[in-house]
C-alpha cells in the first residue's frame, strides 16, 4: 500500500490528516489504540510544521506519504519550511514537574516513544521526517 496526502500549512487541514490516518488504519485493519497513536504522532508533527516551519502568513505545503508491506508502516512527513531536525532535540526530562519543565520538546518525545524508528534528513530544500512502526502485531 502507498498513499499520499498534500495539505496547506493551516490548522484547518488537521481534519484531512485525521481522516487520512483513519482510512489507512481501516484499510490495514489496525487496532483502535494504534490508530489513536498514529493520529497523535501525525497531528503533533503537523501542528509543529504549521506553527514553526514557515514565516507567519506564508503559504506552504505539507506532504504525508504512507507505505506499508503489512509488517511495517512507514510515514514520511515533508515540508519546505525552515530547516529543523526534531530528532536532535534532547528528550524532555520526565522526572521534572510539568509546571517547572521547559516549554517544548514533549511532542517529539511522544513521537519517539510511539514510533519504532524516527529519522530526519534535509534533502533538496525539504525537511523529511521518516517514521516506522511495526504492525505485524496490529490487532
Amino acid at each position: 500500500m502507498r498513499k499520499e496526502l498534500r495539505i496547506r500549512n493551516q490548522m484547518t487541514e488537521l481534519e484531512k490528516v485525521n481522516q487520512f490516518i483513519g482510512e489507512i488504519s481501516e484499510e490495514l485493519g489496525l487496532s483502535m489504540e494504534m490508530t489513536m497513536d498514529l493520529n497523535l504522532v501525525i497531528e503533533e508533527l503537523v501542528v509543529n510544521v504549521v506553527s514553526y516551519a514557515y514565516p507567519q502568513g506564508t503559504d506552504g505545503e505539507i506532504e504525508l506519504m504512507v507505505t506499508s508491506d503489512d509488517k511495517e508502516l512507514t510515514l514520511v512527513l515533508s515540508d519546505q519550511g525552515r530547516e529543523f531536525d526534531p530528532t536532535s532535540k534532547e528528550d524532555s526530562d520526565m522526572s521534572v514537574n510539568p509546571a517547572e519543565r521547559e516549554l517544548g520538546g514533549m511532542g517529539i518525545f511522544l513521537v519517539k516513544n510511539i514510533m519504532d524508528e524516527v529519522t530526519y534528513q534535509r534533502f533538496k530544500g525539504k525537511n523529511l521526517l521518516t517514521m516506522t512502526k511495526k504492525i505485524n502485531d496490529k490487532l
